[in-house]
């Protein structure tokens, strides 16, 4: 008696895919080799300007002998480390984490080698090349993920993926997995026991298809000729019918992808706690408290923005003035920490009569939920409009951080007719300090519609990190150059 043990089968399409994951990782690596040759360079033309051995040994001669080794070394961490893993490049944060880690070994390994073996290296020179490669290590993998990002927005390196599950959960999964095509899928169709085969299943900004019941899964994955089945939520049968789903596809060379119940918590926050086999996700309680290091940021921050624009300030506010002779600073009241009321400080941009004005507008409200826009505001003054757009109204602000009712990153400050309609929750954005800028202002501003602007205010209070802060403000910049949504 003999058994034969059904091995996972490669189509020709996965073959395909294969060949293009293998050349995309060639690709990768040796963009990354020749960074890294640029940061040696330049690490010994600083070091060592002028040395470089021709024939005679002077100054350097060691790190030019060395710098091989260094270098491939540093490709072999970086290659042990998975960084160039098809399923992760362009996709999330872990990517950038384990360049970072490779190269943080790297150092500590060249600097314990060094040291064992007596090695003579400049510290200069390392102190050079290692922080110069790890920089353009990042440049290059965020160049990469932009061109990867751009080609996935025009439907091209997409996986075609079934989505399965029940209709609420799919609708869900579905609608993020297309409102995201930097992720790398497309959903080609549906697979669900909660709707009628041939109906057509909404995801937002497409639509999909309904193939079949959940039984005839395996079926469908084959005919459908689909790289990946995306199992949302849970399916008749628990935890034993997924697993025995994953050995099927597996033996059909199809990937099988598990969404989590968990929504828009940073990976920093859950933990996996194994209990005989079974992944327990333990999820880290949020801390609302107010942070040190980020009060520490405001103020530096603040301070040192209102002393290097105080001739900006001068300026507009002589613009101001001149345009309708109206008053230069608009103050408003503003829900923030806690419910607390405060006076939000802007340059005017609207007539000074704005508010009185606002209810004949109603019927023109482009806004969702309780926002109120319009893009073309009659209430709006010429210089409101420019300032609006170059987001130099919201400057002043940095008084209200400074004295610590705004921070220079948080949630949009509400307005309190916003905050009396909140519903569902959203009133979780006032657990913290509202900011000047945030994830909305850096995802689209008034282009948001009010679902996804609290959406992101409520996975920023949750989610914070001093990281964050510093990433938001790093985009908030060519944000602001671009100036979507400022209106």
């Amino acid at each position: 008696m003999s058994l034969t043990l059904r091995t996972p089968a490669v189509s020709v399409p996965d073959a395909g895919r294969a060949v293009r994951r293998r050349s995309d990782a060639v690709g990768l690596a040796g963009l990354d080799l020749g960074l890294l040759l640029v940061a040696f360079a330049v690490a010994h033309l600083v070091r060592f300007p002028g040395e470089l051995p021709a024939g005679t040994i002077g100054a350097g001669w060691i790190e030019f002998v060395v710098a091989p080794v260094l270098i491939a070394s540093w490709m072999a961490l970086l290659a042990a480390f998975r960084t160039r893993d098809p399923r992760i490049v362009g996709v999330g944060g872990d990517e950038y984490r384990r360049v970072v880690t490779a190269s943080l070994v790297a150092v500590a390994s060249t600097a314990a080698v060094a040291y064992a073996l007596q090695v003579d290296l400049a510290r200069g020179y390392v102190a050079i090349a290692f922080p110069v490669g790890l920089l353009l290590l990042a440049l290059g993998r965020k160049g990469v993920r932009g061109s990867l990002a751009r080609r996935r927005a025009r439907g091209e390196r997409l996986q075609d993926v079934l989505l399965v599950g029940d209709l609420d959960d799919v609708r869900y999964v579905g609608r993020r997995i297309a409102a995201t095509p930097s992720a790398g899928y497309r959903v080609r169709a549906v697979i669900t026991d909660c709707a009628a085969r041939g109906s057509v299943v909404d995801l937002g900004v497409v639509s999909a298809p309904v193939l079949d019941g959940v039984d005839a899964v395996l079926d469908r994955a084959r005919s459908e000729g689909v790289s990946a089945v995306v199992v949302a939520g849970a399916v008749a049968g628990g935890h034993e019918r997924l697993r025995r789903l994953g050995w099927q596809l597996e033996a059909q060379g199809v990937e099988l992808v598990v969404s989590s119940p968990l929504a828009d918590i940073a990976a920093g926050r859950v933990h996996e706690r194994p209990v005989d086999g079974l992944p327990l996700m333990h999820v880290e309680t949020p801390d609302y408290s107010r942070r040190l290091g980020k009060r520490a940021l405001d103020v530096i921050g603040a301070g040192i923005g209102l002393l290097l624009l105080a001739p900006v300030f001068a300026l507009l506010a002589l613009v101001i003035r001149a345009d309708d002779r109206g008053p230069v600073f608009f103050r408003q009241t503003r829900v923030g920490r806690g419910g607390r009321e405060f006076s939000i400080l802007k340059f005017r941009t609207m007539c000074v009569d704005a508010e009185a004005r606002m209810a004949a507008l109603a019927q023109s409200n482009e806004g969702a939920g309780p926002l109120f826009k319009m893009k073309d505001d009659p209430r709006v003054t010429r210089v409101g409009s420019f300032l609006r757009r170059t987001s130099l109204d919201e400057l002043p602000q940095l008084w209200n951080v400074l004295t610590g009712s705004m921070s220079l990153v948080g949630p949009r400050p509400a307005l309190p007719r916003e905050v009396a309609l909140y519903e569902d929750f959203a009133d979780r954005r006032l657990l913290v300090t509202p900011g000047i800028t945030g994830l909305w202002q850096v995802s689209g501003r008034s282009d948001l519609d009010w679902a996804d602007g609290v959406r992101l205010d409520l996975h920023y209070v949750e989610n914070w990190s001093f990281v964050h802060d510093v990433v938001i403000l790093a985009r908030t910049i060519p944000s602001v150059l671009r100036s979507r949504g400022a209106y």
